[in-house]
């Protein structure tokens, strides 16, 4: 190895890069300034995603926690840019709503408070209605 590299099997034992150690009150606020989303959130993304890929609609996805919100990007073709981004942002909680659909465009698709009433925006299906 050269010098810079680690060992993955080495523990970083908490300390940065330069060698300094993390305080307690750094991890935490690095923890606490990444949204993403929680188990149930992702269950229910995850089923619809799973049904789409099994209809032939969707074929990749990718995940994107960040400082501000979480994304789950959807795409048709991986080597496309995704058809929707379903968002997670924190700070619209109390005005429009925490989640989002939003179109390869950047059309809004539909935005609440709800995953379920959000998600619904693209779950629909064709259903043929008969007289």
């Amino acid at each position: 190895m050269t010098s810079g590299e680690i060992d993955p099997s080495q523990s970083l034992g908490g300390e940065r890069w330069g060698g300094a150690p993390f305080s307690a009150a750094q991890v935490a606020a690095q923890v606490a300034a990444q949204v993403t989303f929680d188990r149930r959130e992702l269950g229910r993304i995850f089923g619809l995603y799973g049904r789409k890929v099994a209809e032939g609609e969707w074929r990749d996805y990718a995940i994107d926690f960040l400082k501000d919100r979480a994304v789950f990007s959807i795409f048709r073709r991986s080597s496309e840019i995704p058809i929707y981004r379903i968002e997670k942002n924190p700070p619209l909680a109390l005005r429009q709503g925490i989640y989002s659909v939003i179109s390869a465009t950047g059309l809004i698709v539909r935005r609440g408070h709800e995953l379920d009433r959000v998600l619904r925006a693209i779950d629909r299906s064709l259903r043929l209605v008969s007289r």
